[in-house]
């Protein structure tokens, strides 16, 4: 439990201390703090996850906003990584993992960039958590038939 002005409440410091309504330098500035404060796992990724979601509806508004998603998204998969239970069901064996927004936004951002090594890369790190299969396909595919122009034109020189 955490003291707060009403009395008490089950809510940690960090799921509580970045305001819906926050914006652009706001948000980012809100979220870093929350990172610090005490919190779960879960916590932590409901945080950056609510972020990447809110960065990605303002992305033409704020021109910080793409390059702030891609850091918070990659942060939530690291989150992801040394701790699971973060996205995942408590009690279910074997572990079963929630659905996350976050990485997918950020595979689908660098995909529709051209980066498919980079969201390819991604995508393989994501499968961990039985999400991102279909995607990884699809992603080796592209990087695929891209090395096979590479070196076809590599042949033609």
């Amino acid at each position: 439990m955490w003291p707060t002005a009403e009395g008490y409440t089950s809510a940690t410091p960090a799921s509580q201390h970045v305001p819906y309504d926050s914006r652009g330098e706001e948000l980012v500035a809100r979220v870093w703090e929350a990172l610090e404060l005490p919190g779960s796992a879960m916590d932590y990724h409901f945080v950056l996850q609510n972020a990447v979601d809110r960065l990605w509806s303002t992305r033409n508004a704020d021109p910080r906003a793409l390059e702030m998603l891609e850091v918070f998204a990659l942060l939530d998969l690291e989150l992801m990584e040394v701790a699971p239970q973060a996205v995942s069901f408590d009690g279910i064996e074997p572990m079963a993992f929630a659905r996350v927004s976050s990485v997918p936004r950020l595979i689908g951002l660098l995909e529709r960039e051209g980066a498919f090594t980079e969201a390819l890369a991604v995508a393989k790190r994501l499968t961990r958590f039985g999400q991102g299969e279909d995607t990884m396909t699809r992603l080796s595919e592209k990087v695929g038939a891209l090395a096979a122009e590479a070196a076809e034109a590599g042949r033609a020189q």
